[in-house]
């Protein structure tokens, strides 16, 4: 079988999901425990997020140890601060005198409608995702911030396929390493960014067709129900030595991937939200350009395996799997 590269093989990044398929929930750690260079790109119109602000231009704390990417809603954030508990015990995190204070952005992603409305990942679900994380390969689809995910809903849940989590990574003709982790819980559709054709979305409920979102958008057929369960989150990570603000224009170039293969991508029922890392674990000088168009590159791919790779759950059917 092929070898396919994910985030996980950009040195000095490992990752860990936790996963509750009764509540169809979870969390998902980036860890880079000995910090990054860090930056993040907001687009959508209903974020939810922890420590971005942290991340803003002239700001006194420039890496980070962790991200954490969970469903659950507001609620989910609670997942960070297991995280935090787990480098604080080994000692990784922003040194303040006799205190370390681990520096652990978040995102989070709506699932609360497929799943329990009550049950969500707490800090004991960011502890364990922390334990579990692992650098080389990582389990995709509905696993950890995945398990509840969804696409399609513009004609409501209830005619919206499911999705997951997915993974991707490019290796730069200097051997620099560029990688993805994306959540997909997007109101549009996902589409293959060759031909257009649409992979998982919106269903027609008369022939379960696709739909086609934009256009059931533009035609004032969307559903009227106010619709919550939206958002896509991910991380980027990169090996090379980047400053903040090469960083910031890589997650930018980050959701013009998203917008490549999410239709419509960045509307104000999603909260897309983009983290990007550089560990600079790497020698090699890096070209911030060629990682910034990397990123748009894997994020896009990660996408299309996060819904390649599902299943059905929920009563939502998913792309390729029973």
């Amino acid at each position: 079988m092929p070898v396919v590269l994910g985030i996980g093989d950009v040195a000095g990044i490992s990752v860990g999901h936790d996963t509750d398929l009764a509540a169809l929930t979870g969390c998902t750690v980036v860890l880079c425990a000995d910090g990054a260079e860090a930056a993040v790109d907001v687009r959508g119109g209903a974020p939810g997020t922890r420590e971005t602000d942290l991340l803003g231009v002239a700001r006194l704390v420039h890496r980070i140890n962790a991200v954490v990417l969970t469903g659950g809603s507001a609620f989910g954030l609670a997942a960070a601060d297991g995280v935090m508990s787990f480098l604080a015990e080994r000692g990784h995190g922003f040194r303040a005198g006799r205190t370390i204070v681990p520096i652990v952005p978040a995102a989070v992603l709506f699932d609360l409608g497929i799943g329990s409305p009550v049950i969500h990942s707490t800090a004991e679900s960011g502890y364990q995702a922390s334990v579990m994380a692992r650098a080389g390969s990582i389990e995709e689809g509905c696993v950890g911030a995945g398990t509840g995910a969804t696409v399609g809903k513009v004609l409501g849940i209830e005619q919206a396929m499911k999705s997951g989590i997915g993974t991707a990574a490019l290796r730069l003709s200097d051997g620099i390493m560029v990688g993805a982790i994306v959540a997909v819980n997007a109101y549009g559709d996902v589409v293959n960014p060759t031909t257009g054709q649409t992979i998982a979305g919106a269903r027609d409920p008369a022939t379960g067709a696709f739909a086609g979102a934009t256009a059931v958008i533009l035609g004032g057929a969307a559903s009227r129900q106010p619709v919550f369960g939206n958002t896509t989150i991910g991380v980027i990570a990169t090996d090379a030595a980047l400053s903040r603000d090469e960083l910031q224009r890589v997650a930018g170039l980050a959701h013009d991937g998203l917008a490549r293969v999410v239709r419509p991508a960045h509307t104000i029922n999603d909260g897309d939200t983009f983290f990007a890392l550089a560990t600079g674990r790497s020698a090699v000088p890096a070209n911030a350009t060629a990682v910034a168009v990397a990123a748009g590159e894997v994020v896009a791919t990660a996408i299309v395996r996060a819904v390649l790779g599902a299943r059905a759950l929920g009563n939502l059917p998913a792309a390729t799997r029973a």
